[in-house]
């Protein structure tokens, strides 16, 4: 299924966005750019000191007001189909008290997850009697349910950073850095078709056992297990990521025997997903096994994370999280071991709550891959 800005990013969201605040009693909602911005417009704005606002009454007609240098962005984003009004401000202009006198005196205003606190603030000064609270409130119940060109999307993520994992092991050799080998992963990461590149983890050796380790100049020497944990967003916005485990020559006994219990928790949390299991029963099938095997104060984070727009969004398996699952729901099932001073390991899939249970949209193996 090949995805379009029109696929990904509908016009009828922004009604849709409209009746979830109005529910919530929130009588607009303040969107900068960043992800809350893209998912309802779909126009990747720029983030700056200048104020680029979308605009959602809960009664009314949406509109954006952009900075005029930025019209032209705006008028050639997918934003355009949605038949917003522009409302271009001039630099002399105050954008803050231009948002003001067009909605009035509302009693809450959603603001951006992601808003910065500049504006947050000049937003304060300029609707004293508004009560602000977060967007997400709202989006993210959307948010969390992926439509089917939003699953294409993640599972054409998925292909790529599969592509990139592919070729890891040419790169992992005794004497290379993780640096060096970070770089050409990166390099690989553009050139199998993602916008950019997020985050590159190489971690071997004991650096294995810091989770979010990501590069130094470590020399990679025989026997160590290396974790690569990788990631970037795809022109479409959507992102990749995805753990494997090497080793450069035979591995630790001990390794190898922790590793063969994190297989089977990865798995277990893969089998346990489906429509109305909770977020934190998936989590409690991964760390049951990793304890009954006598790690379990080694699996030091959460299991999971959604996936969308952002590489870490809502929901998030978790213990306490008793969210039930439902179709769309697009997440990380990554359990992790972590010898401190010695070596770790984590395995990571993006999955994807189907209206029967679960697709993986990760097809690399996740058995020790030994180079």
């Amino acid at each position: 299924m090949t995805t379009t800005s029109s696929d990904l990013y509908p016009v009828t969201r922004v009604a849709a966005v409209r009746e979830a605040a109005a529910a919530a009693g929130i009588d607009a909602l303040l969107l900068t750019p960043g992800p809350d911005l893209r998912y309802v417009s779909g126009y990747d704005a720029m983030p700056m000191e200048r104020l680029t606002c979308l605009v959602v009454p809960a009664q009314g007609e949406a509109f954006m007001v952009v900075p005029r240098l930025e019209l032209p962005a705006a008028e050639h984003s997918p934003a355009a189909r949605l038949g917003l009004e522009f409302v271009a401000w001039d630099e002399t202009d105050d954008p803050y008290a231009l948002v003001a006198s067009r909605i009035g005196s509302p009693a809450t205003v959603g603001l951006a997850d992601r808003m910065w606190a500049m504006q947050s603030l000049r937003f304060r000064s300029a609707l004293p009697g508004a009560e602000q609270v977060l967007a997400g409130s709202v989006l993210s119940e959307l948010r969390m349910r992926k439509s089917p060109a939003e699953v294409a999307a993640l599972r054409e993520a998925g292909a790529a950073i599969d592509a990139v994992h592919a070729q890891v092991p040419g790169l992992l050799k005794a004497g290379r850095t993780e640096r060096e080998v970070g770089r050409d992963i990166a390099e690989a990461i553009l050139a199998a078709g993602h916008a950019t590149v997020d985050f590159v983890i190489v971690a071997s050796g004991p650096n294995g056992a810091s989770p979010h380790h990501e590069l130094s100049d470590r020399v990679i020497r025989a026997g160590d297990p290396v974790v690569v944990d990788i990631g970037g967003q795809m022109p479409s916005g959507y992102c990749s990521d995805s753990t494997r485990v090497y080793s450069v020559g035979e591995p630790p006994a001990d390794f190898a025997a922790y590793y063969e219990v994190l297989r089977r928790a990865q798995e277990a949390a893969c089998a346990a997903v489906r429509p109305g299991v909770s977020c934190e029963s998936v989590d409690a099938a991964a760390r049951q096994i990793i304890a009954d095997a006598g790690h379990g104060d080694l699996f030091i984070h959460r299991t999971g994370h959604g996936i969308g727009l952002e590489t870490h969004e809502e929901p998030y398996i978790v213990s306490g999280n008793a969210e039930p699952l439902a179709p769309g729901f697009a997440f990380s099932v990554e359990p992790g071991i972590y010898l401190s001073g010695h070596h770790g390991a984590r395995i990571e899939d993006i999955v994807v709550c189907t209206e029967t249970g679960v697709e993986r949209l990760n097809d690399q193996p996740r058995d020790l891959v030994v180079v």
